[in-house]
């Protein structure tokens, strides 16, 4: 049988592709491949960002495998340390994820999308929480980053009628980064990959902290809390060696080299 995840190093970019034709649907023992794959990516130093995409041209994943559940696959069944999809409970990833969304992204792959930091789409792409259609709610991050994503009266009609949105309105709202024709996905995603990878990785450990930290706070306790010492990932920015090497690279017209220490 072949993988249902597979992955590939390019430079300090570690690419992920969720393999199950015909949809690209998630059970438990995929949500556990994803998982091991996020981990991978999390301990290895020399990688600094992921690409998450699907495999095929049609779907970016259809969401929780109902095959699985006729089969006895409980629908609050545990998928292991990452939660639903290896990644929407993956709190400790301190890395940034790119989602390049290919096609049909709906359910718990539309929940794996809101998951990830940023969405890079194919025109071709369509955002659907159907969950309610099957007598449940999108438990798996959906009801929880919706409405952080866009306006409430939008989330709660995506949540509560299982509509579509297309790509071009989902950069309309923000939800997406940016769009591009199909062939073009994994280059636009990998051009944002290398954009962010050429930053510190301590500073972007930290900017990922402080802003899960902070951001239901109003801005005046949110300066508080970060300067509090209690999110450890800001304290070692600022006291690492990056912070230094930083502006000294920009004084002597070079560029940086980071060492995430």
């Amino acid at each position: 049988m072949t993988a249902p995840v597979l992955t590939r190093r390019n430079g300090a970019i570690f690419e992920i592709t969720l393999d199950r034709p015909k949809a690209n649907a998630i059970n438990v023992p995929t949500s556990q491949a994803l998982y091991a794959a996020f981990a991978e990516f999390r301990n290895d130093p020399t990688l600094s960002v992921a690409i998450l995409t699907g495999g095929g041209e049609r779907f970016f994943s259809a969401g929780w495998d109902l095959k699985a559940g006729a089969e006895g696959e409980a629908v609050d069944a545990d998928h292991g340390p990452g939660g639903f999809a290896g990644l929407t409970e993956f709190w400790g990833l301190d890395k940034p994820v790119i989602a390049a969304v290919n096609g049909i992204a709906f359910g718990g792959g539309f929940e794996l999308a809101l998951a990830a930091d940023l969405i890079v789409a194919s025109e071709t792409a369509e955002f659907a929480l159907t969950e309610v259609t099957l007598g449940i709610m999108a438990d798996a991050g959906g009801v929880l980053r919706l409405p952080k994503g866009l306006p409430l009266p939008i989330a709660m009609e995506m949540l509560m009628t299982a509509r579509r949105m297309g790509a071009q309105e989902a950069l309309r709202w923000g939800l997406v980064n940016r769009v591009v024709p199909l062939n073009d996905l994994m280059a636009e995603a990998r051009t944002l990959a290398e954009a962010i990878a050429a930053n510190a990785p301590l500073a972007l450990a930290a900017i990922k902290a402080v802003i899960k930290a902070t951001l239901p706070l109003d801005v005046k306790d949110g300066y508080a809390l970060m300067r509090s010492g209690a999110i450890p990932a800001y304290d070692a920015m600022i006291g690492s060696d990056d912070a230094i090497e930083g502006p000294l690279a920009f004084s002597e017209k070079r560029k940086p080299v980071w060492k995430g220490k």
